[in-house]
C-alpha cells in the first residue's frame, strides 16, 4: 500500500546514506573492529585536536544548562578569524544543518535552485525538502561548469549551491572564475559557497571569500569544523553572509542547534594552528600516496583538492559495488559513489600512511 502520509515531495526524497560504520561491518562481516580501516566519511585521520579536547573538558560542568544558543564565544572567534562583523555569522549543527536551512530562508515550494551534477549529495536533499525544483547544471570535467550554472539561472531561482573544493570529485575552481561568477548572478539569487575542504587546498590555491561577502550583499560562505579540525562527532559548522541574510537564517535555525561542547571544541580548534598544518602535511603526503598507486595500477582518477581522491575501479556499472564488497570483506571502509551517478568509481578519504597501505594492499586483491 502506498504511503499516503506527507507532501509528495517528501515522499520522493531518497534518504541521505552515509557511510558505514565501523561497528556495523565488523558485526556484518563478523571482524575485529580494531583491525577495520575506515576511509568513507573524508574525517581527520588525527581525530580530535588535544586542545578541543582539554576545552570540553572544562565546558562539562555546564552541561545541565542549555548552551548558549547565541554562540557569542563562538562567534567572536569566528568574527577575529575572519574580520566580520559577528552578526554576520550564522552558526549550524555542522555545515550541513546551514545548508537546510539556507533552503528553507530563501526559497519557497515551486522555485528552483541550481546545482552542479555530481555535487554534494545534500543540495538535492535540502531542495527536495521545500518542495522546490531543482536545475541540475551537467559537470565539466567532474567540476562545476560556472557559465552553465550561470545561464541555467531562471527568474524563479532563488539559491545556487556552489561546492569548492567540490565533494565527491574533488575539483577546484579558482578565485578569478569565482568572482566573474558572481558578478553574473541576479541580486535577488542568493549563493551559497560551499567550503567545507577550503583549509586543504595549498597556499597559493587558498582565497580568503569572506572578503567577498562584504562586497556581494548575495553570498554566503558556509565552513565546517567536521574535516580538517577533527569534529565530525560533534556537529558544528557555520555560514558567513551580510546581515540580510544571517536575520532570515536565524529567524528559523533551531535556537541550540549548537551544544556547548562543540562551541567549546570550535573555539580551540579553531586557534589550534600546529593541528591544521600536521593535517595538511599529512593529506598531501597520503595525496601523493594514493596517485603513485593508481597510476601503477593504471586506474584513472580525479585530481582532487580535498581530503579524499574519486578513482575509478572498473567499466561496467557493478564496479564500484563490486570492489565495495571485496573490500569490505578485507576490513576496509570506502565510499561507493553510485548515487552520485558515479557506479564505477569509489570515493577514498586520505588516513594515516599506514591506513592508506592496508587500504592499497586490499585494492590490489579487491582488482584481482
Amino acid at each position: 500500500m502506498p504511503n499516503q502520509y506527507g507532501p509528495e515531495y517528501v515522499r520522493a526524497i531518497a534518504p541521505y546514506q552515509a557511510g558505514k560504520p565501523i561497528a556495523e561491518v565488523a558485526r556484518e562481516f563478523g571482524l575485529d573492529e580494531a583491525s577495520i580501516v575506515k576511509l568513507a566519511s573524508n574525517e581527520n585521520p588525527f581525530g580530535v585536536p588535544e586542545s578541543s579536547k582539554q576545552a570540553m573538558a572544562a565546558a562539562v560542568a555546564d552541561l545541565g544548562r542549555y548552551p548558549d544558543a547565541n554562540g557569542f564565544e563562538l562567534k567572536a572567534a569566528l568574527s577575529k578569524r575572519y574580520d566580520v562583523p559577528a552578526d554576520w555569522i550564522t552558526l549550524g549543527n555542522g555545515s550541513n544543518d546551514i545548508l537546510e536551512i539556507a533552503a528553507h530562508a530563501f526559497v519557497q515550494g515551486g522555485q528552483s535552485v541550481v546545482y552542479s551534477q555530481y555535487s554534494f549529495a545534500v543540495y538535492a536533499l535540502a531542495t527536495q525538502g521545500v518542495g522546490a525544483r531543482a536545475i541540475v547544471v551537467p559537470a565539466k570535467a567532474y567540476g562545476h561548469d560556472l557559465d552553465a550554472m550561470a545561464a541555467a539561472i531562471c527568474d524563479d531561482t532563488r539559491l545556487v549551491f556552489i561546492a569548492n573544493p567540490n565533494n565527491p570529485t574533488g575539483t577546484f575552481i579558482g578565485a578569478g572564475e569565482i568572482e566573474a561568477f558572481l558578478q553574473r548572478v541576479p541580486a535577488h539569487v542568493i549563493v551559497v559557497l560551499d567550503e567545507a575542504y577550503n583549509e586543504f587546498l595549498a597556499p597559493e590555491q587558498q582565497f580568503e571569500s569572506a572578503d567577498w561577502v562584504r562586497k556581494y550583499p548575495n553570498l554566503m560562505v558556509s565552513r565546517t569544523f567536521s574535516k580538517a579540525y577533527g569534529l565530525a562527532g560533534l556537529r558544528v559548522g557555520f555560514a558567513i553572509a551580510q546581515p540580510a541574510l544571517t536575520d532570515l537564517m536565524n529567524r528559523i535555525r533551531q535556537p541550540f542547534n549548537v551544544n556547548s561542547l562543540a562551541q567549546a571544541a570550535a573555539i580551540a580548534a579553531l586557534n589550534d594552528k600546529d593541528f591544521l598544518e600536521q593535517g595538511a602535511k599529512n593529506n598531501a603526503a597520503g595525496y601523493q600516496q594514493f596517485v603513485e598507486a593508481f597510476d601503477q595500477l593504471g586506474l584513472e582518477y580525479v585530481p582532487s583538492y580535498g581530503n579524499f581522491v574519486l578513482v575509478r575501479v572498473g567499466d561496467d556499472d557493478q564496479a564500484g559495488a563490486r570492489v565495495n564488497l571485496a573490500l569490505l570483506r578485507q576490513g576496509v571502509i570506502v565510499r561507493p559513489v553510485g548515487n552520485y551517478g558515479l557506479p564505477q568509481w569509489l570515493r577514498i578519504s586520505i588516513g594515516l600512511p599506514q591506513e592508506n597501505a592496508i587500504f592499497l594492499a586490499a585494492l590490489k586483491k579487491a582488482l584481482a
